[in-house]
């Protein structure tokens, strides 16, 4: 008899890698962010990327991380987290009590959005700007607001090797 797999992607790993699927779609040169939220019966409910505002040509768009503030993307960019909230098109009933997967600890203005849409876990890879005032105040709300957060270990580093050709398996590196 056979048995199964044991290598296998735990949900937190395989709904976090939806979301770095989503962040490939990210024209941003420096840093793509992918988002999934995901309701508590593990289906997806909605995903997003950091990028321009539709109707916003990426080509024209500035991506630069220094400069005059107006020749930058921080003004102009949306984040995934935003993006995922903004392309649900369900009951906004079915947010609540959600989980979002992101590559980044969300910032304190998708604090707000997280918050008030009513998801109530965040699943992040990576802290970078732990330090910095935008994710200190991030955490003072979803603190204050009853949002866990938690970061996505894994005993080991694992790659998966996704091929879009036919009759092909994901190979785990």
């Amino acid at each position: 008899m056979t048995k199964k797999r044991k290598d296998y992607l735990s949900w937190d790993q395989f709904f976090m890698g939806v979301a770095k699927l989503s962040a490939g779609r990210s024209k941003d040169p420096s840093t793509q962010v992918g988002a999934c939220i995901v309701d508590k019966n593990k289906r997806i409910l909605s995903i997003g990327y950091n990028g321009t505002p539709n109707g916003f040509s990426d080509d024209i768009f500035p991506w630069a991380r220094d400069g005059e503030e107006l020749e930058t993307k921080y003004p102009y960019v949306c984040h995934a987290e935003l993006n995922a909230i903004l392309n649900y098109r369900g009951s906004r009933k079915d947010l609540q009590d959600a989980t979002i997967y992101v590559d980044l600890f969300p910032c304190n203005e998708c604090a707000k959005l997280i918050i008030q849409s009513g998801i109530k876990h965040i699943v992040y890879l990576s802290d970078k700007y732990k330090n910095s005032k935008n994710n200190i105040a991030s955490r003072k709300m979803f603190d204050t607001c009853g949002v866990k957060y938690t970061k996505l270990k894994t005993k080991e580093q694992q790659d998966y090797l996704v091929s879009l050709k036919p009759d092909t398996q994901i190979i785990r590196k």
